[in-house]
């Protein structure tokens, strides 16, 4: 028989006596791919009332007894808005070229209205120079869940003057550092801070509203989106680029069968008819408005023709999924977690990366989506502290990142748009109602001498950012 002869020999690693030839099975990137890192204000600027800004419905929840961990506020967090020279030589110093981050729209707009707080303006004119200025481009979201309180107190987003007030907001952050931001994310999460924050009282502004409210206040944060999109258009030149970023509920099939791949599209379908449905289709869908029944949100004439103005691309957050297989009739039905399966220390984080395949496939198939970033991922333990040595050796979220990392690069082999991808976070950082006990950071944050410390994760995805290949 004729021996095969491989055009490129494999090498071979010699351990003593023993070589052991070594296959090497890289995973590349299309090119042009973006990295980047994302944060969010509150999270990490700290300076809750400095230079003018204004309170949020996170500073006033944080303050309520009961509602965050161990008490812990975002009064001091990163002290970002201080140190941010320092964390842009940091992301300098990994080789991040692309950085998500938001506005406080209480540091702009203390009380939400029209009363300019022109300090706070400046910051983020200056931070956005400096990014700039080290080949950082910003990527920026326009609302991250920090509702001003003295809205809050109007109706907040139960009202529509909500979203009138949000149009104003970003006319004026638009027309004023537009020359230079031309990536724009309008809201983030709109489940989180609707459903959430009025429905659950697990959020700030921490209410129990009824359905009704519920979905109303899903329809004017979707008109805050419009109103947000048409300022981008009317101000941010034309090579400015938007859209939303989106926590969708994804549906991964049990098995990768045609049964259970038809159960899981038409339970996404469902799942995310509220959101994705008037922003991509623009209408909310008959089997949607059934389910609301009485329920259903107060439209307006003109109301969705401005929430499905076409974005460029979707933004989506994923951190799990929900497993879905068709029943004997060939129905959807979920199967539920077991005790045992594998999460992070955050109860809600357990580990499905196929997330990172079906959630972007889905959003093509079922939504015609047709330009994807993944503007969060990442993983919550409280165990990432230094050794001896003064590592953080977190290989346990280095895991977790090329696990879901290997599924996103099966996606996009598949043909699945999608252009980039935004770790969540650069920081370990203010983590909501976990306060500062889940860190998901990348760079180990000391609180007590805000120190930042790369951990192991960090250096890996340098490496990964750098070689545009899963490593």
């Amino acid at each position: 028989m004729e021996a095969r002869v491989l055009p490129h020999p494999p090498r071979r690693i010699s351990a003593g006596s023993l070589s052991v030839p070594v296959k090497l099975h890289l995973r590349r990137f299309p090119r042009g791919f973006v990295w980047g890192v994302a944060t969010a204000a509150t999270q990490i600027e700290g300076a809750a009332d400095a230079d003018g800004k204004g309170e949020s419905i996170w500073d006033r929840f944080s303050h309520r007894s009961g509602n965050i961990a161990n008490g812990h506020t975002p009064v001091i967090a990163c002290e970002h808005y201080r140190r941010f020279p320092e964390d842009i030589a940091l992301m300098r110093q990994l080789g991040i070229r692309n950085y998500r981050l938001s506005l406080a729209w209480t540091r702009i707009f203390p009380a939400g209205d029209r009363m300019l707080n022109q300090p706070g303006l400046d910051f983020y004119s200056r931070l956005i120079d400096a990014l700039l200025a080290a080949d950082i481009t910003p990527w920026v979201t326009l609302f991250h869940w920090d509702l001003p309180q003295a809205l809050e107190e109007l109706g907040g987003w139960r009202v529509r003057a909500t979203p009138e007030a949000f149009a104003h907001y970003a006319d004026k952050i638009v027309r004023t550092v537009g020359d230079r931001v031309k990536h724009w994310i309008t809201v983030n999460e709109i489940h989180c801070f609707t459903r959430l924050g009025y429905g659950g009282g697990d959020k700030a502004p921490g209410a129990s509203e009824g359905m009704q409210v519920v979905n109303q206040t899903y329809h004017h944060a979707l008109l805050a989106h419009g109103h947000a999109l048409r300022a981008i258009r009317e101000h941010g030149g034309r090579t400015a680029r938007a859209g939303l970023s989106d926590n969708c509920l994804v549906a991964i099939p049990v098995h990768e069968t045609p049964a259970d791949i038809a159960a899981a599209r038409a339970w996404f379908a469902d799942a995310n008819a509220q959101v994705l449905g008037p922003v991509f289709t623009g209408e909310y869908s008959d089997a949607f408005l059934r389910q609301c029944g009485a329920d259903r949100p107060r439209v307006l004439r003109g109301d969705l023709a401005l929430i499905a103005q076409p974005t460029d691309f979707l933004g989506l957050n994923i951190y799990s999924g929900t497993f879905v297989r068709a029943d004997r009739c060939g129905r959807a039905e979920t199967v539920p977690f077991s005790p045992s399966h594998p999460r992070t220390d955050c109860s809600w984080l357990k580990l499905a990366p196929q997330a990172l395949y079906w959630g972007p496939r889905l959003c093509t198939e079922v939504f015609g989506v047709r330009e994807l970033y993944v503007t969060e991922n990442g993983a919550g333990f409280e165990d990432d502290q230094p050794n001896a040595d003064g590592e953080i050796l977190d290989l346990h979220r280095r895991e977790y990142l090329r696990t879901y990392l290997g599924e996103l690069h099966r996606a996009i082999h598949d043909g699945v748009p999608v252009k980039g991808y935004f770790v969540w976070s650069l920081l370990d950082n203010f983590e909501w109602q976990d306060g500062y006990t889940r860190r998901f950071g990348i760079v180990h944050t000391n609180f007590a001498t805000q120190q930042r410390t790369p951990k192991l994760s960090a250096h890996w995805y340098a490496a990964v950012m750098r070689t545009n290949q899963l490593l």
